[in-house]
Formats: structure tokens, C-alpha cells, sequence
């Protein structure tokens, strides 16, 4: 019998960097000792209360129970073109341009089989969220990498680089912010270079925009698909993972360039039935009804990194504030910046009984940084603090 060692696409994939801190983090737990987990980007608050009643209420209805749409109720997809029109004033057809994903981790995969081919490259910037890079590895794709870090203004010259160096030339590239994990952010112009310049090079765009409604700064983030003709080339990845607290639902979309949606609506009639409907009904509120709940988790979110980066920066940790997401992108300090983000982040579980995300799990360019989520109440984000503080 085979073993996993003969698994061609399990060799292609390497060690999942994150185990580590997470086998100390059950450990200590195991032990009976607290540990502030910073560590998953996992909301910790509850789903708000209409949105489940929506779902009780539905799941009593005996006609739900049966195989869903794989492509996603019409209903639910009619509510995500209304959100694209009122947030972003762009128009979706919720029949050729609009799919719902289970989450828009699996819609990247997805489409990752759905549309490459072995020895095909796409350019994926670092540092990046795993499954950005690892869904086309998966898919027998090459990978380009490119540095995409806050302090760095070449994206552009990254971008042509690229392009000059891949043979055969790049059929994608991928765009998430703001970004998971820097919090980075950009605004529409931005975007309207990268749409020119891809659609020159006749470059595919995949952009992943599943924070944009956790900002801070009251500017909120602009869509790839407000470029004029960005849908020529152009897909985007939204969720209600973050926005409604519902990262568990495992609900996601797709939407933008009609044959990039036709593809990932063919693979998925192959792979999956949908989301179970009353999941889908329960995410059509989400979208449509009141969004003061978006508000208040936003307000929540801000309150959160005010105290962390607050906290920290007085204790001596110099970390930016972010503008967006629920992260924050920290170098490590200056006393430990020669041992590593996974050697660091080992450390402050040890010492802190904190856990962090280190930065070289995201990608090379992510080394020198750990990732905090921002998942814990006040009152723990305060404590940790403290503790970090002992430390430094």
C-alpha cells in the first residue's frame, strides 16, 4: 500500500508552519494553562441575531433539506449583485457573473483546478494568505512570487519583472486587500494601473476583498470591478466570514468576468451540491437587511487594535497602526529580531502564553513579522499586553 509519501501532490505542499505553534498552543492548554490565542483570524463574536433566526426559521421548513445549488440559490445571488451595486455602484448579472463559494477559500481553489494547467504560472505577491499561493500548487501550477510588503512602492516594477521573467508568460495574478496578513490597503487608482497593465499582457486579475468592510479610517475599500472594463479580466472573492461573524457558515462568492464564473460554475457542478439552503436564506439576510450590525463590529474591531497597538507600542514594541482588517502586521522587536518569526512566536506562547501567527507562514517576505488577530475582548488584549510587556 501506498503511504503519503508517494502522494505526488502532498510532496508538492510543505510543512504547514502554523502546526507548530499550534501543537504548543493545545499543549499548554492540555496542561491547564490560559493562552491568549491571537494566533487564527477565527471573529469570536456572534453571529447577529436576525441572521439566525433566518436560519431557524428556514431550517423548519421541510422542503429546505433536500441537495441545494452548487452555483448558489438565485436568491442569494440576486442579494450579492445588490450589494455590488449600493457598495461598490457596480452592476452583476446574478446569472453569468455571480457564484457562491463555501467560503471564498474554497472558491480560490476551485478555480485554481478549473482553469490551470500543469506548468501554467501565476503571479501570487508576498507575503500572502496560503491558500493564494498553495491552490494553484495544488492545481500543478508554477508559482511567481512577488514582494508586496506596506513599506514597498514598486509594486508595478515587481509586477514587470515578473512578466519579463516568466516563460511561458504569467495567465493570472493574484490581489488581496486589504490584505491578509499585512492590513495593507490600496485605493482605485491603484487598481486601475494593475487593470491597464494586465489587460495589456492579457493577464487574468483575482482579487480577494473578504475584509473590506472591516476599515477603520472611514474610507471604505474600493473594488477591482469599479475599473472600467476590469470585468474584461478580472474576478473578485467576497465572504461573509468576517463582515457578519459567520466563519463557520462557510459562505462565500464570486463575481466578475463571465468565463472565469462559467468555469468555476462547471467544476463545482462536478465537486459539490452547495451550501445546505437554509445557510444560503440566512446569508441573503445577512446581505439585504440592516447592516448596523457591519457598524458595530467595525466599531468593535477599532476598539481592539487601539488597545493592542496602544499597549504595545507603550511597552516598546513599535508596530503600525492598521487601517483595515482584523490584523495587525508586526516586526518583530528589536531584541529578538534576529531570531525569526516562528522561533519568536514560539517564544511568546512559552513566556507570554500568547499565540501570533509568524510572519514566514505567509510567505519569504513575511519573515521578520508576526501576524496578531485581533479575537479576543478587550479585557484579554489588555492582559496580553501586560504579559508581552514582562518580555520585552
Amino acid at each position: 500500500m501506498q503511504n503519503t509519501q508517494d502522494f505526488y501532490r502532498i510532496n508538492r505542499l510543505p510543512p504547514y508552519v502554523f502546526a507548530e505553534v499550534n501543537r504548543m498552543k493545545l499543549s499548554l492548554r492540555q496542561q491547564g494553562q490560559d493562552v491568549i490565542d491571537f494566533g487564527m483570524g477565527n471573529p469570536d463574536s456572534p453571529t447577529p441575531k436576525h441572521i439566525t433566526d433566518k436560519l431557524v426559521e428556514t431550517v423548519a421548513k421541510p422542503n429546505t433539506h433536500g441537495y441545494s445549488m452548487s452555483r448558489g440559490i438565485p436568491g442569494l445571488r440576486k442579494a450579492l449583485s445588490s450589494y455590488y451595486e449600493r457598495r461598490f455602484n457596480v452592476d452583476i448579472c446574478p446569472e453569468e457573473e455571480a457564484i457562491v463559494t463555501i467560503g471564498s477559500k474554497e472558491g480560490l481553489a476551485s478555480l485554481a483546478k478549473a482553469v490551470t494547467k500543469p506548468g501554467d504560472t501565476v503571479i501570487v505577491p508576498s507575503p500572502a494568505y496560503p491558500i493564494h499561493k498553495f491552490g494553484f500548487v495544488i492545481a500543478d501550477a508554477n508559482v511567481y512570487s512577488i514582494p508586496n510588503t506596506p513599506d514597498d512602492p514598486d509594486f508595478i516594477k515587481h509586477l514587470e519583472k515578473a512578466v519579463n521573467d516568466c516563460s511561458p508568460k504569467p495567465i493570472a495574478l493574484i490581489l488581496n486587500y486589504p490584505c491578509n496578513p499585512t492590513a495593507q490597503c490600496v485605493d482605485l487608482a491603484f487598481y486601475e494601473q494593475v487593470v491597464d497593465f494586465c489587460k495589456f499582457h492579457n493577464i487574468y486579475i483575482w482579487s480577494d476583498l473578504a475584509y473590506c468592510e472591516i476599515y477603520f479610517d472611514g474610507k471604505p475599500p474600493p473594488s477591482v470591478l469599479q475599473v472600467k472594463g476590469a470585468k474584461d479580466i478580472a474576478v473578485e472573492f467576497t465572504s461573509v466570514s468576517k463582515t457578519y461573524s459567520m466563519a463557520g457558515w462557510r459562505v462565500g462568492f464570486a463575481a466578475g468576468n463571465k468565463q472565469l464564473i462559467g468555469a468555476l460554475t462547471k467544476i463545482k457542478s462536478y465537486l459539490d451540491y452547495g451550501i445546505f439552503t437554509p445557510v444560503q436564506v440566512a446569508a441573503a439576510t445577512a446581505l439585504n437587511d440592516s447592516q448596523k450590525c457591519v457598524e458595530d463590529f467595525r466599531k468593535l474591531y477599532k476598539e481592539r487594535r487601539d488597545i493592542l497597538v496602544n499597549g504595545l507600542n507603550k511597552a516598546g514594541w513599535k508596530i503600525e497602526s492598521p487601517n483595515a482588517s482584523m490584523f495587525a502586521w508586526a516586526k518583530l522587536p528589536n531584541k529578538y529580531k534576529d531570531m525569526g518569526s516562528l522561533e519568536f512566536s514560539k517564544m511568546l506562547i512559552e513566556k507570554a502564553g500568547v499565540a501570533v501567527a509568524p510572519g514566514i507562514g505567509f510567505g519569504e517576505h513575511g519573515e521578520g513579522y508576526v501576524r496578531i488577530a485581533l479575537v479576543e475582548n478587550k479585557q484579554r488584549i489588555r492582559q496580553a499586553v501586560k504579559s508581552i510587556a514582562k518580555i520585552l
